[in-house]
């Protein structure tokens, strides 16, 4: 049969004490966390770096093509408005340079209109007769 082991002796071990090796070992270990920490954090500002710079890419095509966009719809306004300004100078000065004689009257464009019947264009209305004044009538009371 089986018995149980008496209970464990308890040894007392004392920490070594420090020497020069284990300083140098100590440091090494240091300097390996720190390089491996540096190198962590590197990747991450370079990551948030590129990240930051992408987004200042966005922004900046997205708000040329906006001012590129409000400047064309500004640039068709003002073209209309200038050759709507330019009928209005050309209508206006029509008349004195066809009196100077430095332009030929301009020809009016034909509307289309249904063509009157012959009689119609000679037939004159009839004037019109007016009505003799009639005495006003009495009532009977």
């Amino acid at each position: 049969m089986w018995t149980a082991p008496m209970a464990a002796r308890k040894t007392s071990r004392k920490t070594p004490e420090p020497t020069l090796r284990h300083v140098w070992l100590a440091g090494l270990g240091l300097i390996a966390v720190a390089r491996r920490g540096a190198l962590t954090a590197a990747n991450d500002v370079a990551g948030s770096l590129h990240a930051a710079r992408q987004q200042a890419e966005t922004l900046a095509s997205q708000a040329q093509r906006d001012v590129l966009d409000r400047l064309a719809g500004i640039r068709e306004q003002g073209e209309a408005g200038v050759e709507r300004f330019s009928a209005d100078v050309e209508a206006r000065l029509q008349p004195v340079l066809v009196k100077l004689g430095l332009k030929t009257p301009a020809r009016k464009a034909a509307t289309r209109t249904r063509k009157k019947t012959a009689a119609k264009r000679t037939r004159a209305a009839a004037p019109r007769k007016v009505a003799a004044k009639r005495p006003a009538r009495r009532s009977r009371a």
